[in-house]
Formats: structure tokens, C-alpha cells, sequence
């Protein structure tokens, strides 16, 4: 006849649980972490976070030290469309809140923070969102980075144009901001991904 206390494990005065314990009381390994990305999320957030912000900060020295030796502060990419262009704008998009840079500066340490917080605790596992996300950290910190320290302008060189129609002037950081957004609206179409958790090991 079997003892029933076979069965049983004795937990050490070190607290480890019983074999018997409900499985909701028992630590998994993916339990404490399972809001949290996983590596691949990683892998695509912080590459993506901080490439975007070297290539944004890297295009405004280049363009700007090249644009500077030419007569006339401008070169043509694509003529009648594209071209290269010295500006600096002391707003946010589209010329919006011009001349208020303490509140542009913490408007965007805020969203800095808030994008960390989605990533790291939001329990989002959708690669485009991951990504996007990674987008959104590296635009908001490229103009960040201008304008605490150019003065509180942000560098914008490329102007897309048609005759005497021009698009607002932008920049690489402005770029990604928009893919993040389209990237987030496709994201949103697309089904999530259930969260996945280790289940304990049993013995």
C-alpha cells in the first residue's frame, strides 16, 4: 500500500516549496518577467533606439558642415523635388510652439519616459510595435539632443518640394517618428501574440 506522504516534499528552513503547492503558488521562471520583452524585443528596440538617434545626429553634422561650404546654403538632390537646405526650428512639427523650449524639452523628456515605461512594462510582444517604439526613442531623443544643445533649435535640412510649393523642412529624427506612427497603425491591424510562460519544473 502506498504511503501517502511519498508524495510529499519536507521544505528546508531555506523556504523552498512543496511538491503538493497549487501551481499559481509555485515561481516560474517566466512569472515575474512574463509584461517584460523578451530578447528579441530587446534585440529590435535598443539596436534601432540607438542606430536611429548615431544616424540622425550623424546627418545633421555632415549635411550641415557640407551645406555650409556651398554658395548658396543648398544643393539639389532630385531637381524640381528634392534638395538640401540650411534651417533650424525653434518649434516642434510644423513650426507649433515656436520660442517655448522649456515646455518642448519636458514635453519630450516625458515622452522619452513614457516610451520606456510602454516597452519595458507594457506587455506588448508585437514585433512592429517593439520596433516602432524604437523608432519613436531615437527621433524624440535626436531632437532632444538639439535642442538642449544648439541653442534650442532643431536642424532640419530636407526640403521636398513642387514649384513653389515646399513641405515643411525635416530631418532624420522626423522621418523615423513618422515610420514609427505608420508602423504603429499597421500594428494595430495585426493580431497579438499571446504571452508565453515557462511552466515550473517538477521532479
Amino acid at each position: 500500500m502506498k504511503d501517502p506522504h511519498d508524495n510529499q516534499v519536507t521544505a528546508p528552513p531555506g523556504g523552498v516549496a512543496s511538491a503538493n503547492a497549487p501551481e499559481s503558488e509555485v515561481p516560474g521562471p517566466g512569472r515575474s518577467s512574463k509584461h517584460r520583452p523578451d530578447r528579441i524585443g530587446h534585440l529590435l528596440f535598443w539596436p534601432v533606439a540607438v542606430g536611429g538617434l548615431a544616424l540622425d545626429l550623424w546627418s545633421k553634422n555632415a549635411v550641415f558642415a557640407f551645406l555650409k561650404t556651398r554658395p548658396d546654403y543648398s544643393y539639389s538632390v532630385i531637381d524640381g523635388l528634392l534638395r538640401l537646405v540650411l534651417a533650424e526650428n525653434e518649434g516642434a512639427a510644423f513650426g507649433m510652439a515656436a520660442g517655448k523650449q522649456p515646455v518642448l524639452i519636458a514635453v519630450a523628456v516625458v515622452a522619452m519616459f513614457v516610451i520606456l515605461g510602454l516597452f519595458l512594462f507594457g506587455g506588448t510582444n508585437q514585433r512592429l510595435t517593439q520596433l516602432a517604439m524604437g523608432l519613436f526613442a531615437a527621433g524624440i531623443t535626436g531632437n532632444l539632443y538639439d535642442r538642449v544643445f544648439n541653442d534650442g533649435c532643431v536642424r532640419d535640412f530636407i526640403d521636398v518640394y513642387y514649384r513653389s510649393w515646399h513641405w515643411y523642412t525635416f530631418n532624420v529624427a522626423d522621418a523615423l517618428l513618422c515610420t514609427a506612427v505608420g508602423l504603429l497603425l499597421v500594428s494595430s491591424f495585426m493580431p497579438q501574440r499571446p504571452l508565453q510562460t515557462r511552466d515550473p519544473q517538477r521532479k
